[in-house]
């Protein structure tokens, strides 16, 4: 499917680097586009609000339609377990949210691992098909059950979800638990694992021969100009938890600038699962690259056809389809994520739109997940694509 650059009416042939306009501009409802705002502006206010602050960003084709940042990147110094609150810091300690705040990706670091693993699909030096035991045969777990790249790009290889390896006391224990670690289910059935994300990095980095930060530095942000994304740390990053058990999985105090999850954190703050730290307009820019076909301005990072694999059936790495945070964007081939520190963003191909909403929902300690205001906001610009 050709993306169309709404400002100018065709195909692209060349497409174009993202701008700031106006909703109208970019062929969208100007008023559905001010709910969208209405709604987001009213996320870090009340006695419980789901976010300390936020920054949200959406456009269509080349045009930034609207993008805002509300509430504080940083707004308490501690959570008191007593009163279930969080302690807020003196007003003029406070840091105001910025639209060029980075945050914590957490679980949306696993689109750049998965672009990452299918650059290397599409040079030939891995098969989607192949086991992970051909590329890591110490990993005598996986490669005994037969574990595929596809079963871990798609959640179906029937790993647990997790595995505590911050309680590991050492490197080398948390490598011998991962490469002991077996299915726990049938492969075939869809399961969410970070473990998926922590294997497939293992095989690109045995791979290549390279890191993970360098091959999504050197593969994805660099040429893509996306020079606020990166893993940490980011001393200037909203602010995530005052991270202490029996809530959290570590006793961390307030975190900021440092990998939010427990175990990227262990692992060194570079991990397939989590760790990547970025702001919403460089996000933007990825949604628009792969809009685009892999391809934006004058640098491409993948080829159209790569790009079809990521988003065919049920994806790769990418949730397809998902009401629960897609809202009305959801039907026709919509792909996102979200991540656990309070991210997300969508792309649909159909309307050649995107949404990056970016919170500190877990600031000042996680709750239970609410992901009723990311459904409003995508179902916000999926009814001002409609004009």
């Amino acid at each position: 499917m050709a993306a169309r650059d709404h400002a100018g009416g065709g195909p692209l042939s060349a497409p174009r680097p993202l701008r700031t306009g106006t909703p109208e501009s970019a062929g969208l409802d100007p008023d559905e586009i001010g709910r969208l705002l209405t709604e987001v502006r009213a996320l870090p206010r009340g006695a419980r609000p789901w976010c300390a602050g936020a920054v949200v960003l959406a456009g269509r084709g080349p045009v930034i339609a609207a993008e805002e940042a509300v509430g504080r990147a940083v707004r308490y110094s501690s959570y008191d377990p007593v009163t279930d609150t969080g302690v807020e810091l003196p007003p003029e300690r406070q840091v105001p949210m910025r639209a060029d705040t980075p945050f914590d990706l957490a679980s949306l670091t696993k689109l750049f691992t998965t672009v990452a693993a299918v650059q290397q699909l599409e040079r030939g030096t891995l098969g989607i098909d192949a086991r992970v035991g051909a590329y890591l045969p110490e990993f005598r777990a996986a490669a005994a059950h037969g574990i595929t790249v596809r079963r871990l790009l798609t959640h179906t290889s029937g790993l647990r979800p997790e595995l505590p390896l911050y309680d590991c006391p050492d490197d080398a224990a948390r490598l011998a638990a991962l490469r002991a670690e077996a299915p726990v289910t049938a492969p075939g059935a869809y399961v969410y694992s970070d473990l998926n994300m922590l294997l497939l990095q293992h095989v690109l980095e045995r791979l290549t021969g390279r890191s993970l930060d360098v091959l999504v530095r050197e593969g994805i942000t660099r040429p893509l100009g996306m020079a606020a994304t990166g893993f940490g740390p980011r001393p200037d990053a909203a602010a995530t938890e005052d991270q202490r058990r029996p809530w959290a999985k570590a006793d961390r105090g307030m975190l900021r600038g440092v990998v939010h999850d427990e175990n990227a954190w262990a692992l060194g703050g570079v991990a397939g699962h989590a760790g990547l730290f970025s702001t919403a307009r460089d996000l933007a820019v990825f949604c628009r690259t792969l809009l685009c076909g892999g391809a934006h301005g004058r640098a491409r990072i993948l080829g159209p056809d790569f790009v079809e694999l990521l988003f065919t059936g049920s994806g790769l790495g990418f949730g397809i389809d998902q009401p629960w945070f897609m809202g009305e964007l959801a039907g026709r081939g919509a792909a996102g994520h979200t991540g656990f520190t309070g991210t997300s963003l969508v792309l649909d191909r159909a309307t050649d739109t995107f949404l990056v909403l970016l919170a500190n929902t877990v600031h000042p300690r996680r709750r239970p997940a609410d992901n009723a205001p990311r459904a409003t906001a995508a179902t916000h610009l999926a009814r001002a694509a409609r004009m």
